[in-house]
This record gives C-alpha cells, sequence and structure tokens, in this order.
C-alpha cells in the first residue's frame, strides 16, 4: 500500500508541475498578445478548420477584385452621359453614397456605369423578348422602352434600400455604442481611446458603427481637428442622432463640460425614441392587421360558419320551391 502511495505520488507531482508550468505560459501569452494577433489566430483556426471556406473565400475575393477593375475601366464610357454637369448634384450623388457606405473616389462613376449597363441589359432582354412575342411592331418598341426605363431606375432603388439599411443599422446599434463610450470615458479613457475601444469591441455586433468609428480615429491620427471629425461623422452617415451627438460633444469640449454626462443624456434620448418607436410600430399592428383578417381569415370563417346553415337551407328550400303550388 505504501509502496502503491509513492508511486501515485512521484507520478502526479510532475503532471502536476507541467500543468501548472502550461497554464502560467497560457496566462503570459494571452497578456501579451495582442487584438490583432489574437483576431489572426482565429482566422488561421478557422481556415484550419475548414480549408474549402479558405478556397471559397480566395475565389471570391479574386472574383470581386476582376469585377471592380472591369467596372473601373468601363465607368469613364458608361457614365459620361449621366455624369452630373453641376457640382451641387454631384455632392448630393457622393453624399447618398458615402450614406450607403460607398467612399472610395471611384464609386460615383461606378455606380453611374452601373445604372448605364443595368438599363442597357434591361432593354436588349426586353427588347428580345418584345420582339419574339410581337415582331417588329410600335408595341414591341414601347415595351422595351419601358422596361429599359425600369433597368434604369433599378440601382437608384437598391442605393436607396442600402441607405435605409445601414441608416437603420447605425440607429439601433447607437446607444449600446453611447453606453460603452460612457463606460470607457468613466473608467479614464480619453475620448478618442474610448471611441477606438468602442470600435473594436463593435466589430461583430454591429460592424457599421465600429467601421465609422475606426475611420474616425484614423482621422484623428492623421492630425485632423476634433470637432471637424466629429462634424464629418454627421455629415457622412446622414444619422441625426449622430449629428446631435457631435453636436453635444462639440459644445462640451468647447465648454469644458463632463463628456460623459453629455454621452449619457444622449443615449438615454436615443432609448426613449427607440422606445417609442417600438410602441407606434405596436399600435399600428392592430390596424394592418384589418387588411389580412378582412381578405384571408374572414372568408374561411365566414364558410366554416355560415356553409352548413346554407347547405341545410339549400336542401330545405329549393325543393320546396320547385314543387307545385298544389301540393
Amino acid at each position: 500500500m505504501l509502496l502503491a502511495f509513492n508511486i501515485s505520488f512521484a507520478v502526479l507531482v510532475p503532471i502536476a508541475v507541467f500543468v501548472g508550468i502550461g497554464a502560467l505560459a497560457w496566462l503570459v501569452l494571452g497578456f501579451f498578445m495582442g487584438e490583432d494577433e489574437r483576431a489572426r489566430a482565429e482566422q488561421r483556426l478557422q481556415e484550419l478548420s475548414d480549408p474549402r471556406r479558405k478556397r471559397a473565400d480566395a475565389k471570391t475575393e479574386k472574383t470581386s477584385e476582376t469585377l471592380a477593375r472591369a467596372l473601373e475601366k468601363a465607368s469613364p464610357t458608361f457614365a459620361k452621359p449621366l455624369t452630373p454637369k453641376d457640382e451641387k448634384e454631384m455632392s448630393a450623388l457622393r453624399q447618398g453614397l458615402a450614406e450607403a457606405g460607398f467612399r472610395g473616389e471611384a464609386a460615383p462613376l461606378i455606380y453611374l456605369s452601373l445604372r448605364a449597363m443595368v438599363a442597357l441589359l434591361f432593354v436588349v432582354l426586353g427588347g428580345g423578348v418584345s420582339l419574339f412575342l410581337y415582331g417588329f411592331t410600335t408595341t414591341a418598341l414601347l415595351r422595351m422602352l419601358l422596361v429599359g426605363a425600369i433597368g434604369f431606375y433599378v440601382p437608384i432603388l437598391g442605393l436607396e434600400f442600402l441607405r435605409r439599411r445601414r441608416k437603420d443599422q447605425i440607429f439601433r446599434g447607437l446607444p449600446d455604442a453611447l453606453d460603452l463610450l460612457v463606460v470607457c470615458v468613466e473608467a479614464g479613457l480619453g475620448l478618442d481611446q474610448g471611441m477606438r475601444r468602442v470600435a473594436e469591441e463593435m466589430k461583430k455586433t454591429y460592424r457599421v458603427i465600429a467601421d465609422e468609428f475606426g475611420l474616425c480615429n484614423l482621422h484623428l491620427q492623421m492630425g485632423r481637428a476634433r470637432n471637424q471629425v466629429l462634424q464629418d461623422l454627421g455629415q457622412r452617415t446622414g444619422v441625426d442622432d449622430l449629428r446631435a451627438l457631435a453636436s453635444i460633444l462639440i459644445q462640451a469640449d468647447k465648454f469644458g463640460s463632463s463628456v460623459a454626462t453629455a454621452l449619457r443624456v444622449q443615449s438615454d434620448a436615443m432609448r426613449t425614441k427607440r422606445q417609442q418607436i417600438a410602441e407606434e410600430k405596436a399600435a399600428k399592428t392592430a390596424v394592418k392587421l384589418i387588411f389580412p383578417l378582412v381578405l384571408f381569415i374572414f372568408p374561411g370563417i365566414f364558410v366554416v360558419l355560415v356553409g352548413p346553415a346554407g347547405i341545410q337551407m339549400a336542401r330545405e328550400m329549393f325543393p320546396a320551391m320547385s314543387g307545385s303550388p298544389g301540393n
């Protein structure tokens, strides 16, 4: 018994020492490893766990780069007829593309060329179908022009959809971002460091806000004034709440008031606004349900409830009505 205890003790001691040293090395490695290295390690583990995903991502990236180059080369030719001649219209176009998330220098040309190519594609497809169905007639020509006009306005609708979706994402995630920014500021970080921390923490939950805050940090690192960066943040996104936030932060920085208090007040106001919008949508639900109830549910209920009575009445009344008056 004593011999077995000695043997087990002699085996357990090296194992415990090994586990302790391994745990200590893991803690030290985790402490000194930066966020970028962790992200690269996670990406590498995902690639090793699924090699097909890596090949698919590389193939997709290569295809997108090829399409982007082709669009950039063809953009001046297709976009020339649609290019705004007025600087005000060009500025409005750039603003719309920026609100949708397209901030590149070549974004207006690519967008205009895409509109022209989609319209041309719709004209070709619509013209081919119309000629096949109606031949060389005026009706075929009118249908071809109508389909081309639809294709001309499809990119406009797509851009508007992207703008609204991006603004909605910013509106939904901004209160959480402000709460996290308040925590960072009250913990002793400056506004710049707090925005950087928020951008790092919200990459997986609200990527749009993280990208906007990351762009602000990049502008601050390049030496731009904080007031100008905050104003650009509100104007670039087109969200009224971000514009109000930028104005509040500029005033707090100008008059020396507490930034944390201003952020907390803005966060509470945004949460109240979001709650009011939710209550408004809930109140409209009863009115919106009237149409599907009347069109789809009420006819079925009517048939189930009145159908048997109607069948019984038909069985009893129709023979009596068809019989002779003497009987």
